[in-house]
């Protein structure tokens, strides 16, 4: 049976699904179409029902629960993971002065990775004073900050490590403020399958991904090549940290600590009414 199968390009990505997609494990005869998209493409391609299994934001997730289940494996979700809003200017620039509830200048202009990332759900949550979003590929951010054609940069992925050495400051690390605000760990983003499929495949595709990701864990130097290869310029090191700071064992298995988050994640949407006021998480 083939599938078709869309995840990030991202070296947490590619370390998770190398084993699976390079038969380093028994496939039970499934067989994969691989599409390696950036999230938000992945988030559009989940409204579209485009593919049979994806990763997509856990925002995103939120408007397509009847479509899809969500795996209990693959997932980015964690402690200390969360998305950082940086900027060029001094922060001591960005905050109004006369407010009593401490917020940012509303005019500002933000660089967002996604609409329907969870990245842009924490800091609707965080701080719903900022409406002059611009979306553009989370890659680009920096360098639009450094062009001063954005004033913040909402970051996810590897831009977490390489934000500091170009000069740009951390204004608010959404991570913590979650942490803080909830008790959870920060659910980024997920793998879910498409109800079309067979409920047998859907339960092996589940299976096979946490052994893809075991198998990761005992031979991390398995998919060096393939990950170096789809990560492009990212140096070595970066990859490593990126690795190590998004898989985790909650990418094997989400367990009740994992799912409590997701749960947390979609009350608090649901309570700003930015989801349906029905969606809930549609656990495998």
């Amino acid at each position: 049976m083939r599938l078709t199968l869309g995840f990030s390009p991202c070296p947490n990505d590619t370390f998770i699904f190398d084993a699976l997609i390079h038969n380093k494990i028994d496939t039970h005869g499934l067989k994969f179409d691989v599409h390696y998209e950036d999230v938000e493409t992945l988030n559009k391609y989940a409204n579209e029902e485009k593919l049979d299994i994806t990763k997509l934001s856990y925002f995103a997730y939120a408007k397509v629960v009847k479509n899809y289940f969500l795996l209990d494996s693959g997932s980015a979700l964690g402690f200390g993971v969360g998305p950082l809003l940086i900027s060029k200017k001094n922060p001591s620039e960005l905050w109004e002065s006369t407010s009593e509830n401490k917020q940012l200048k509303p005019e500002l202009k933000v660089g967002i990775p996604g609409e329907q990332t969870t990245a842009n759900l924490l800091l609707q949550i965080a701080h719903p004073e900022l409406k002059n979003k611009q979306i553009m590929l989370f890659s680009d951010i920096e360098d639009a900050l450094l062009n001063d054609e954005i004033d913040l940069g909402l970051i996810i992925h590897e831009n977490r490590f390489t934000y500091a050495s170009k000069g740009l400051y951390k204004i608010i690390d959404l991570g913590n403020f979650w942490e803080e605000y909830t008790g959870s760990a920060i659910p980024l983003g997920g793998i879910a399958i498409h109800k079309r499929i067979p409920r047998k495949t859907q339960l092996l595709v589940q299976k096979l991904i946490c052994e893809s990701v075991e198998f990761a864990f005992k031979n991390p130097d398995s998919g060096a090549e393939f990950i170096k290869f789809h990560a492009q310029e990212m140096d070595e090191k970066v990859i490593k940290q990126h690795i190590n700071l998004y898989v985790n064992e909650f990418s094997k298995s989400l367990g009740t600590i994992g799912r409590k988050s997701i749960d947390h994640l979609f009350e608090h949407a649901r309570i700003q009414k930015l989801i349906d006021k029905d969606a809930y998480p549609n656990y495998l």
